[in-house]
């Protein structure tokens, strides 16, 4: 079983943090800032974090040669729970809901 030390390397959780401001900077560029606007930076992050989850999924075999240390090839995360991941950061960021 993961920790959540591994999943955060798998979805890069620190690298999200701009995600939100780029959401911010472009409502207020169009100015459309509203109640709305926390709750799409928030589903902006779930989408973030799935696709880095979809993508070390997909370069699993490639990541196994070029970088082993990360968490599919090394072991720490299975493929089918990076998939799972994506799958279900990707269906949770509907901010309408």
């Amino acid at each position: 079983m993961p920790t959540l030390a591994d999943l955060a390397e798998l979805v890069r959780a620190p690298a999200a943090l701009s995600v939100p401001g780029d959401v911010v900077a472009g409502a207020a560029a169009a100015r459309s800032l509203d109640r709305r606007t926390p709750g799409l930076a928030a589903a902006s992050v779930l989408l973030y974090w799935a696709g880095m989850a979809g993508n070390d999924w997909a370069d699993r075999r490639l990541d196994a040669v070029e970088r082993p240390e990360r968490p599919i090839p090394s072991g720490r995360v299975a493929p089918e729970v990076a998939l799972g991941l994506a799958v279900g950061l990707s269906s949770s960021s509907d901010p309408s809901r």
